[in-house]
Parts: structure tokens; sequence; C-alpha cells
């Protein structure tokens, strides 16, 4: 175990009470008449993974002194959509490995993922119902709407070489921060956060989630294929322009310009060692490592505003933590 994940551990040790309710929730809205339904689901809920999305709405609670029964059912609501992203992105990208193991589209096809996915978003709305409050509903409503959104630009930008930082930025923000910004703004409804904290919850799980992909990007070219579970390079292999390939491009010769262009136009990765190589000569990881340790101040910043205690301590230590993750 790695120091960042052994920190990471600690953290999550503070609300694994929490979780376990979670996710026996998860198990009890996982029912279905449709053998088939509940076979999927569970599939890609027990690959693992952090769960950061739920974990960063009970230690939103956790921070505010909010102990209603109320933050398990939409944390499981959280991983409930998380999850049904992760059906269609795994379709929409071709991807046949994610975490260590074969994706539920390589192990079930593809018709069954887009239509369990769809299930998921179904049933993770018939449980906001429970909560009873429109405001609830409306912050859901609008994160899977930009959700959504954020993947069909993604989809545009696909081998598009000439995309810039900003344009990279922006179908961040939209496809992989927006939920853990409607996780941290959930937490902060919940407690009933005024106006101004609650702005702040929001602000950090939008950081978060920001330097979390950010990092991921550099993991594509800098990683242990390993201990990530997915092949390095894959983001290549999709004509995914991402920050590594974009600061490279910027700052490499005119002849490592064009090899990136042609690789992400075509999405080839028969030169990947010696686009890899590119990457790391100009710096473009040092670019990149940098925006994202931006994004981890900008959270900082935000949960500084949450009152003392081991639930906002963790908060920051997320956050801190994130430059180190090596998976």
């Amino acid at each position: 175990m790695t120091a960042s994940s052994s920190s990471t551990a600690s953290v999550l040790a503070l609300i694994a009470d929490d979780m376990r309710e979670v996710d026996a929730v998860i198990a009890r809205r996982l029912d279905s008449a449709v053998p088939l339904v509940g076979e999927v689901s569970r599939y890609i809920i027990s690959a693992g993974g952090k769960r950061l999305r739920p974990a960063l709405l009970l230690l939103v609670c956790g921070a505010l002194g909010l102990h209603d029964a109320q933050r398990f059912n939409l944390a499981a609501v959280v991983e409930f959509i998380h999850t049904a992203t992760l059906l269609h992105d795994d379709v929409v990208d071709e991807s046949t490995l994610r975490r260590g193991r074969a994706t539920a589209n390589e192990s079930f096809g593809n018709p069954a993922s887009v239509l369990v996915g769809d299930f998921l978003y179904s049933r993770a709305f018939q449980m906001m119902l429970d909560a009873g409050r429109m405001r609830i509903m409306e912050i859901l409503a609008d994160a899977t709407n930009v959700i959504a959104e954020g993947e069909v630009l993604q989809l545009m930008n696909m081998h598009d070489p000439s995309l810039d930082e900003e344009a990279y930025l922006r179908v961040i923000r939209s496809k992989t921060a927006k939920l853990f910004e409607a996780s941290a703004r959930l937490g902060a409804v919940l407690a009933g956060a005024p106006p101004a904290l609650e702005q702040a919850c929001a602000d950090y799980g939008q950081a978060l989630g920001t330097a979390f992909q950010v990092i991921d990007d550099v993991l594509d070219y800098d990683g242990d294929a390993g201990e990530m579970g997915k092949n390095l390079g894959d983001d290549l292999r999709e004509g995914k322009a991402t920050l590594p390939l974009i600061a490279a491009m910027r700052r490499g010769s005119e002849e490592e310009r064009q090899l990136i262009r042609d690789a992400v136009q075509t999405g080839g990765a028969e030169h990947l060692e010696r686009i890899i190589d590119i990457v790391k000569r100009t710096g473009a990881l040092e670019v990149t490592r940098a925006a994202a340790a931006s994004e981890a101040q900008r959270a900082v910043d935000a949960a500084k505003q949450l009152p003392d205690n081991p639930y906002s301590r963790g908060l920051l230590e997320l956050a801190a933590q994130l430059l180190d993750r090596r998976s």
C-alpha cells in the first residue's frame, strides 16, 4: 500500500460505519424482478474503488454535524448515478478493462450495459423522492443533465488535436467534477447549511473532482498499469487530447507536435512509447500536475470554511493527498 492509499484509508475510516449502511441500501435497492439487472449492477459495483462521491457526501454531513439517516439513501443515489455513467462510458469508449478486470460491456455485451445503466439512473430518481425535498431533486437533476452534456462534448472533441486547456477543463468540470460538486452540495443541503457554506462545499467538490481527473490523465502516461487496473495509453487510443498531450504539443518540436496530432486524429497507439517519452521530456507531466495542484489548493481553501473537526480535516487531507495518487 502506498503512502497516499494509506492516507485515503485513514480518511475513509472516519465514515466506515456509514459506508456499511450505504452498502446495505445499495444491496436492497438493486433488487429487480429481472435477474440480469441485478447481476450486471452488482458486477460493476463490486469492482471496488474508493467510492469518493458518496464518501464526500458523508464527510460533509459529518463536518456539518448531520446524522440523519437520509444521508445513506442519497449517498447510494450518488453511487448509482456514477455507476450508470461508468456503464455508458465503457460502451462509448469501447473499453475492455476497468479496475483490473473486464468491463461490464466486455462481460455482458453493450446492450445489457446500456440498459442496466438506464435502470440505475431511473432507480436513483425513484430514491431521490424519499428525501421529499425539491432542492435535492433540483441538484441531482441538474447534475445528471450537465454530466450528459459533458459526455456529448467529449464525444465531439474526440480526435481533435486542436483542443486547448480551457476546452479540456470544460469537459472535466461537466463530465467528472459535476457529480463531486453535487455530492458535496447535497451534504450541505441536508445539514441545512447557509448559502455561503453550501457554496463552499460545492466549490470544494468541483475542485476536488477536477484535480482527481487531471491526475487520472497524468497516470495514463505515467502510471502503473497493474495498480491502475487499466491499460496505459487508453486515452490516446480513444483519440482524447488530454492535458499531458496538449502541454506536450505546446512545448515540443514541430515534428513531435505532428506525431501527437496524427496519433490523436487516428487514435493510433503504435508510437505510444515515443509519445510517452515526449510527454515526459517536454515537462508536460509537470505542467499537468501543476494544474491539478492549483485545483487541489482551491479545494483546500474551500474546506477551510467548514467547522474544524475530524471530518473537515479529512476533507483537507483528501485534497492534499491527491497529488501523490498513483492509481
